[in-house]
């Protein structure tokens, strides 16, 4: 398999990767542009804007946007992160083409119709009362918003409901005029896939793109950390815990993501072990570590009882000041293998591939051979993973957020303390 790169002159970047012996391909847009580059105002119009890209355009309606791709069995689909915006397509090797035009009419040729605006708004409207309704997807955004406070990177994707109920045709046509330039734009595409003509097809659907002026860097990142408590009849109480971990381009993210792995990537975590399955504190407990242009998190939740929470949240606590002092090679080693396992098992599909191009090329300009990526991991030692465990415990700063039956949780001062002591 090999990654082709190409810059077409108007900044234009087309990423493509051979998979032979597939009969599909996987092919989109991804434009550097989510939900930190809004301004407050602007809360949630990536999201927003996302979805009218399949409500209609100068050359099809919504209903023909589906038909043409599903006419011919494939799936077309869209989604907004706080970093990214994509617009793909899973096809056959020969509507590759077909999926490439489609994908750029909608980013090109979007009508805004004032009637599909209101249908969708009443969409996002119901999307953002859906995820109050699941706990356990809401307490990620507390807790977002709780270690980025009053920042861009700390507000949610959806948007609060009084600004998504005043977007306007205009605002989606200013956000794209901002954001939607052709050097803003990357075109990654794996599987069955022909780079001489994807390129060519790039330069027709996107070549006359006129280069647009440095777009306003998105606003620093800058961890502050907080508490968020929201009492609520549920039959569980939901916790989770966030601690500042390094950037996507800081070298000790492999530490970090090994020691999350470690802690609560599996059934044989520490956390999974300890708290579940010899203390029954809990059904589901995790944690992860995730990454951005200049700041991460590492993450922990669990979902326990009301009588629990206390319990489960210091045992949490002691559970991360004890992986620092004896986190064993046998875990770091298991880890690391959960990890290249899981990145290598996800890159026989096509579409994790095709992300994967796009975001290196986003992050790095380039695309690192998998190879180099299994030596950064296999390079991380016990040593570093207690090390960065140790950091997290001593220097980091922390967030927290609760849901639902919360009167027995610990004061967060009191987690602090604990952690430090």
């Amino acid at each position: 398999m090999t990654v082709q790169q190409h810059t077409l002159s108007n900044g234009f970047r087309i990423v493509t990767e051979q998979m032979p012996g597939l009969q599909s391909a996987s092919i989109g847009v991804w434009v550097t542009a989510g939900g930190r580059h809004e301004r407050s105002d602007q809360n949630g119009i990536a999201h927003f804007l996302e979805h009218m890209a399949f409500k209609g355009t100068e050359r099809r309606s919504a209903l023909q946007i589906a038909e043409a791709i599903e006419d011919v069995g494939g799936y077309i689909n869209a989604y907004t992160s706080r970093e990214m915006t994509a617009y793909y397509a899973r096809v056959l090797e020969n509507d590759v083409p077909l999926a490439l035009d489609v994908i750029a009419d909608i980013l090109l040729n979007p009508v805004f119709d004032q009637n599909e605006i209101e249908v969708e708004r009443g969409v996002i409207l119901q999307e953002i009362g859906q995820a109050h309704d699941t706990p356990d997807d809401i307490i990620f955004d507390w807790l977002q918003e709780e270690a980025f406070p009053n920042q861009a990177l700390g507000r949610t994707i959806l948007g609060p409901t009084e600004r998504v109920s005043s977007f306007s045709r205009g605002d989606l046509s200013d956000f794209i005029g901002e954001h939607y330039g052709p050097d803003q734009m990357i075109l990654s595409a794996a599987g069955a896939v022909n780079p001489d003509e994807l390129l060519a097809l790039a330069e027709k659907l996107f070549g006359h793109l006129p280069p647009r002026s440095e777009p306003s860097a998105a606003e620093a990142a800058a961890f502050a950390g907080g508490e968020k408590r929201v009492k609520k009849g549920l039959e569980q109480a939901h916790f989770a815990l966030a601690f500042e971990g390094p950037d996507y381009r800081d070298p000790s993210i492999y530490a970090a993501q090994i020691h999350a792995v470690a802690m609560g990537g599996g059934m044989s975590s520490r956390l999974f072990q300890e708290l579940r399955e010899n203390r029954g504190l809990c059904y589901t407990i995790f944690a992860q570590a995730g990454a951005y242009a200049d700041t991460g998190m590492l993450t922990v939740y669990a979902g326990t009882s009301s009588e629990q929470l206390g319990e489960l949240a210091m045992l949490t606590v002691d559970e991360l000041k004890r992986a620092a002092d004896d986190m064993s090679s046998e875990e770091v080693a298991r880890a690391r293998a959960q990890m290249k396992a899981g990145m290598l098992m996800g890159l026989e599909s096509p579409s994790n591939r095709a992300e994967r191009l796009a975001r290196m090329v986003a992050i790095w300009g380039d695309v690192p051979h998998i190879e180099d990526t299994i030596e950064r991991i296999d390079a991380v030692t016990t040593g570093d993973v207690r090390a960065f465990g140790s950091k997290l415990i001593t220097d980091a700063g922390s967030a927290m957020a609760l849901y639902g039956p919360i009167d027995n949780a610990p004061a967060f001062e009191a987690l602090k303390a604990r952690l430090v002591a």
